[in-house]
């Protein structure tokens, strides 16, 4: 036996005795030693309230309530009634910020001035919230504290700027005001899958960045070999020596030469106010990446070319195009859509679209049962005609035999219930011979309506009248006009004609379960109503006209038979959360900005020449701004107006800054997830035409074999070829 081992029985499990170092940690594990916990590791709020203050029980109860009094526990991420309060307060503040109106020289109008004087109200209640928070969850030492959540170090860092700027400090940053609108972000249930696809993908998005980084240091340093100080030299007249062209010059061919007159020489500030050059690495790297966006790096081409010829200038550019442009940027959207794909199978774990295949089965099973029932309806027919056929001769002996007995008496025609129910028979006889003539009419046109003749004739009738509004054009001819008129009230009364078939053969119930069948309803009874209305009143209109023209998605009916593109159209309208989620997402980040563009450009972009049409004086200019730079269109222009309001490339070129920005999170990130969600429906819709294509072929295959179970009865050898066949 050894020490540490306990002897027994043979049989019985061996028990060994613990070591003096074991039982010591056991007893330290049990009845710890007491250790002294210092100020930062107690759960005091700012190092002075406690779990059991009042003043902190109190602050807890605002913040969190109606929990505890509730009988649900509240969750952290469950809005609370105070968090709606003060999102009220964040959408009552953006909405002053953009009620506001920059003129020029910083001054006001008087609304402005007004709104201003709200600015101080907004602090207040934005500093008892954060107040509030601090005492109730402690400042940052502590788990869960206010500082350990991102959305509260934004606020604390926006009221702490707002205090500053309202004590009168040399610096004036309420510009971030604007990144508050932000908030609801938090709130929005349906932005939880696109907003962790993106948080996600920022590990790989910043590698990604830091290789388009260094390519664009490495163009930038070799354009700044090639182009330094060559964008600088211009043509100047020699006898007044004023500037007489716009363009770079060179002193030889094969570069751009002056006219007679004058001469190319120093110095001109440049191209677009003198921001796009190679003069050092700055702005080299500002102008290769506005070559990289593809925006306007055509005409830095010519200018290079003006500058030193076009021999080699191409052996620069197109590279860097094609690496920096084709390559890089677009590998942004191989990892947003390969992160999307993945959080959404992680959060949603594939649920979407096991219902979406659970659903297209029950409506398979659904209109399996419904041509059941249509069938059973007609053999039931069928069944009573022979049955009213077989009992006619019958039926008339009796009814006349009953009509002579009514003469006899009118007070027995009067008293007898008999001869009331025989007359009710031969009403009831009567209105069964009708109702089945029109069951068997209501058969026939179900049979019609539903059959693929009918179906192509109606999309005929879509093409056709897809034509005929695509031929109108201006200064028409009259006679064109007045057919046109024609062929719509034509085209009205068919497709009418075609409703009320469908209504009538199918059942209203059935009718309206469609969506196509209540989309044509709603733009048929749309168009009646107008015709009518322009009858009764001539020349007015209420613009549901436009209505009309919507016939023309009707096409998309051809999915029925088109099982790979009815699968997309499928899958697009399952994703529809998660686009309206971006679409929101995209909402938010366009007023971020064009408030953050009102505070920094509002009112400066007066120049001696035409003020642009693209400014930050207003919100909606502002608004449409950022969404052109979010396009891509021209916003190298506008970022060169922006440096120059801010003091040209001595002083504002920090302003850049806001553009670049706006362009890769925009631009390269927040609209490269539309496609990543388009890919990913893709994929959806692949998967679910293979789906139907192997459960076609296991039924296929299941009547193949079901078949050649029956012939094996009969004829063995067929059994074997045809069980070979499938």
């Amino acid at each position: 036996m050894g020490a540490g081992r306990q002897p027994g029985a043979p049989g019985a499990p061996r028990v060994y005795k613990q070591t003096m170092s074991q039982r010591a940690k056991t007893m330290a594990f049990y009845k710890p030693i007491p250790v002294k916990r210092s100020c930062l590791s107690v759960n005091r709020s700012l190092f002075i309230f406690g779990e059991d203050n009042v003043i902190r029980k109190y602050a807890k109860k605002i913040t969190e309530w109606p929990y505890p009094y509730s009988v649900t526990p509240r969750f952290l991420d469950t809005p609370t009634p105070f968090e709606y309060l003060i999102l009220a307060t964040i959408i009552a503040n953006c909405i002053v910020l953009a009620l506001e109106q920059h003129l020029p020289a910083s001054d006001k109008t008087p609304m402005s001035e007004r709104l201003d004087d709200t600015e101080p109200y907004f602090i207040g209640i934005f500093c008892f919230e954060a107040g509030i928070k601090i005492i109730a969850q402690g400042f940052a030492f502590h788990k869960d504290s206010y500082l350990r959540n991102g959305w509260n170090v934004m606020d604390f860092v926006v009221v702490l700027t707002g205090i500053l700027a309202t004590v009168g400090a040399d610096f004036d940053l309420r510009t971030l005001r604007a990144v508050r609108v932000l908030r609801p972000l938090k709130l929005v249930s349906g932005l939880q899958v696109v907003l962790k696809s993106i948080m996600k993908a920022m590990v790989p998005l910043l590698q990604i960045g830091l290789l388009l980084f260094f390519a664009i240091l490495m163009f930038a340093i070799i354009g700044l070999d090639f182009y330094m100080d060559k964008f600088h030299r211009t043509c100047f007249r020699i006898d007044t020596g004023e500037q007489a062209a716009d363009f770079p010059c060179g002193l030889e061919a094969p570069a751009r030469t002056c006219a007679n007159g004058t001469t190319c020489t120093e110095y001109w500030t440049g191209p677009n106010f003198g921001i796009t050059n190679f003069d050092n690495i700055l702005f080299a790297i500002l102008t290769v990446f506005q070559c990289i966006t593809m925006e306007g790096w055509v005409d830095i081409l010519y200018h290079a070319n003006d500058a030193s010829g076009n021999t080699w200038n191409w052996l620069y550019f197109i590279p860097l195009i094609i690496i920096g442009s084709f390559f890089m940027l677009n590998l942004v959207l191989g990892v947003l859509s390969g992160e999307f794909a993945k959080e959404r199978q992680r959060v949603e774990k594939r649920q979407e679209f096991l219902k979406l295949r659970i659903q297209q089965q029950i409506e398979k099973e659904l209109t399996g049962y419904l041509e059941w029932i249509c069938k059973a309806e007609e053999v039931m027919l069928a069944e009573e005609d022979k049955k009213s056929v077989d009992g006619a001769w019958y039926k008339r002996k009796h009814n006349s035999s009953v009509l002579k007995r009514t003469k006899k008496s009118k007070n027995d025609l009067i008293n007898a219930e008999e001869g009331e129910d025989h007359f009710s028979s031969v009403g009831n006889d009567n209105s069964s011979y009708f109702r089945r003539k029109e069951k068997r009419i209501r058969f026939t046109i179900r049979r019609l309506v539903k059959s693929q003749g009918f179906y192509w004739m109606v999309l005929c009738l879509v093409g056709l009248n897809t034509l005929c509004v695509a031929i109108v054009h201006y200064n028409q001819p009259d006679w064109l006009t007045f057919a046109l008129y024609l062929a719509e009230f034509v085209f009205l009364g068919l497709f009418l004609a075609e409703m009320s078939m469908k209504m009538y053969g199918l059942g209203a119930q059935n009718y309206f379960h469609s969506s196509f069948n209540c989309f044509d309803f709603g733009v048929i009874i749309g168009s009646i109503f107008e015709v009518i209305w322009a009858a009764i009143k001539p020349g007015a209109s209420f613009g549901i006209s436009v209505l009309r023209a919507l016939r023309l998605l009707r096409i998309f009916k051809v999915t029925k038979y088109w099982n790979s593109l009815r699968n997309l159209v499928v899958s697009l309208l399952n994703s529809m959360k998660s686009i309206i989620s971006l679409l929101f997402l995209l909402f938010l980040f366009i007023v971020v900005f064009a408030l953050l563009g009102m505070q920094l450009f509002g009112g400066l972009f007066n120049f001696e020449k035409k003020p642009p049409t693209t400014n930050f004086d207003t919100f909606p200019a502002a608004i449409l701004t950022v969404f052109q730079i979010l396009t891509g269109e021209d916003w190298n222009a506008v970022m060169y107006q922006g440096i120059e309001s801010q003091g040209g490339v001595h002083r504002g070129m920090f302003s850049s800054i806001y553009f670049i920005i706006l362009t890769l999170f925009g631009n390269y990130t927040l609209l490269n997830v539309f496609l990543a969600i388009a890919v990913d429906n893709l994929a959806n819709a692949q998967e679910l035409t293979k789906d139907e294509e192997e459960q076609e072929e296991a039924i296929n295959k299941k009547l193949a074999l079901q078949k050649a179970k029956e012939v094996k009865e009969v004829s063995p050898m067929s059994a074997a070829n045809i069980s070979i066949t499938a």
